[in-house]
């Protein structure tokens, strides 16, 4: 549990950190440090204060520091990313990122930053190759990616377009299956249906053919109900599990076409 007298450092510290008070909420997170150094979160507070001062090494040193702390808090590796990037340490901040999102990577926080470094990183890169040359920015190519993107943009771009491919070609297969389980839930459901309509002979069971492949065995009436129950409940849990991962895919989909048209943006921008 957290140590009391150092929850109560950094309420004093959020609250001056609220007000933009860094100076003083950097006094009181460092002193709730020095009460509980094995809480991640007070490096992550006190590095966000020294972002808010633009002192960007301290603010990564905390980061690492929140990092090293707690490998599993992903707050820390946002914070080391911004700190990175805001010293032009884009490779880093980027490999920053991908650490955290190894950890959690579906993170849209993450995800963001990421986009964003990248396209931070296209704007310097396109900003010191026009100070080495004047010439004039070559044209795009037609229907294709754009002649004046960095080498290194431009081979992003293309793994993006590559994991667009696969995450569509995998939404497909996974629709075609979720409309395979809803398709045979409902023709089990109906089949029960309908057995339920027919009569029945008092203390008898009556026998009926079910359908096994290409064959056909003779079974009780008990036993083919039980046998429609266990199926429609197992498709069931297949749709609600496939329905899961088809919107998990769409949002990938969305992510990637989204990263696809800021680095395209971001480096033909004039």
């Amino acid at each position: 549990m957290p140590n009391e007298d150092a929850e109560a450092k950094k309420e004093l510290g959020n609250k001056a950190f609220a007000a933009k008070d860094y100076d003083e909420a950097i006094k009181h997170y460092t002193a709730a440090i020095a009460i509980d150094s094995k809480n991640c979160v007070y490096y992550s507070n006190r590095s966000a204060c020294y972002g808010g001062k633009q002192e960007w090494a301290s603010a990564a040193k905390d980061a690492k520091e929140c990092i090293k702390v707690d490998p599993s808090f992903i707050k820390g590796y946002y914070r080391l990313a911004n700190a990175q990037s805001e010293q032009n340490e884009f490779d880093a901040a980027l490999a920053t990122i991908k650490q955290g999102m190894a950890i959690e990577s579906d993170n849209p926080q993450l995800q963001k930053q990421m986009r964003q470094i990248k396209a931070k990183r296209a704007g310097v890169r396109k900003a010191e190759s026009a100070a080495k040359s004047a010439g004039p920015a070559a044209p795009a190519m037609p229907g294709g990616l754009p002649h004046n993107l960095d080498a290194s943009v431009s081979k992003e771009v293309m793994d993006l377009q590559q994991q667009l491919m696969a995450t569509t070609k995998e939404f497909r297969m996974v629709k075609a299956n979720l409309m395979k389980a809803q398709n045979g839930k409902r023709s089990n459901e109906l089949t029960k249906v309908e057995l339920e309509k027919l009569p029945q002979s008092a203390g008898t069971d009556a026998k009926m053919y079910r359908g096994i492949g290409k064959m056909f065995m003779l079974t009780s009436r008990s036993d083919i109900m039980e046998h429609l129950d266990e199926t429609i409940e197992k498709e069931g849990k297949d749709e609600k599990d496939l329905a899961a991962k088809l919107e998990y895919l769409d949002r990938r989909m969305k992510s990637q076409r989204q990263n696809i048209v800021e680095l395209t943006k971001s480096s033909s921008a004039e």
